[in-house]
């Protein structure tokens, strides 16, 4: 009898509460980096990247992988938007605009790729996911690990120079970064996350409390400046980016965090994310809205049993 795999695939069945009804994000399970010397060394096309445009964390190794200018070492391959019952579904499973079929395997499901390297894996399928084809495992899930690896491994291979100059994790800014993650991770990026799979009163207060609490925070730091950290584009622009841009058209309703919008409450950051949506190439290009408020409003019917994907709020982005 083949195992139950429900509560690893299917989001309205995973067992991720404290005991007072807070969401809890488990940890990522796949953590090896690309190095020389190692199991995983750079190479043109050994490696393969599997996203969501929907997910937030899939999103940050898409934008780093076209900052750095890794189009044509590392191909890419899009999930469909509706997480259902088996997980991130491949075009095969669900032939939603702009997802694709897996060209490595044919695989139905992100499921299929987990446990064809680790058959008792029993952590969440997630996406983003980095594929090494030469061992067929995968080198890593953790995005934050992934933007990291994109931003220093391969600068040898990557052939637009000034590209492969760039430095979202620079030394001499490190402290600081590290720093401001420390905060924006558990109270912005999965502040939303636990704003909206609250499951009591309490929990859901706590959480929008703590979330609105340090955008207000992250507002005074971005007043008058062009990016979080220095004079400079960083890892931390990427990190909190991903997040502001799904606040109006997802977070506002769908996970109830309607104290403020940023488009209305938050001027600072308004223009900080509309700058990189607009002029920076990697930032637009990432970002497909279809996906992202079909995938929030499709795949959490405990939260919207009706599965209706709202139309607004129009423009999606605000022109500079």
């Amino acid at each position: 009898m083949s195992r139950d795999l429900s509560a690893q695939s299917d989001i309205t069945k995973g067992k991720y509460y404290d005991k007072d009804g807070s969401f809890k994000r488990a940890p990522s399970s796949f953590r090896d980096f690309i190095e020389p010397g190692g199991k995983f060394e750079a190479a043109r096309d050994r490696y393969h990247l599997y996203v969501s445009y929907a997910c937030p964390w899939a999103t940050r190794a898409l934008i780093v992988r076209k900052l750095k200018g890794l189009e044509d070492i590392i191909p890419v391959t899009v999930v469909s938007p509706r997480m259902g019952p088996d997980g991130w579904p491949f075009a095969s499973a669900d032939d939603f605009p702009a997802a694709e079929v897996d060209p490595l395997y044919g695989a139905q499901h992100v499921k299929d790729l987990y446990l064809r390297c680790a058959p008792e894996y029993n952590g969440r399928f997630t996406v983003p996911v980095l594929w090494d084809k030469q061992n067929e495992t995968i080198v890593n899930n953790e995005s934050s690990e992934i933007i990291r690896i994109f931003n220093t491994a391969f600068n040898d291979l990557i052939q637009d120079k000034e590209k492969a100059k760039l430095d979202i994790y620079p030394e001499h800014l490190r402290k600081e970064i590290d720093e401001l993650n420390g905060w924006v991770y558990p109270d912005i990026n999965n502040g939303v996350y636990r704003s909206g799979f609250a499951v009591t009163q309490e929990a859901y207060g706590a959480a929008v409390k703590q979330l609105f609490t340090s955008l207000d925070r992250l507002e005074k730091i971005l007043d008058g400046k062009e990016y979080i950290i220095g004079d400079q584009l960083t890892e931390a622009d990427v990190r909190a980016w991903v997040t502001a841009i799904r606040f109006d058209p997802v977070y506002v309703g769908h996970f109830k965090c309607n104290i403020r919008s940023i488009r209305n409450g938050y001027p600072a950051i308004n223009k900080w994310m509309k700058r990189l949506y607009w002029n920076n190439p990697a930032f637009k290009e990432s970002t497909n809205f279809d996906h992202i408020k079909t995938h929030y409003y499709w795949s959490h019917p405990n939260i919207n049993p009706t599965r209706i994907v709202p139309v607004g709020p129009e423009p999606e982005v605000e022109p500079l």
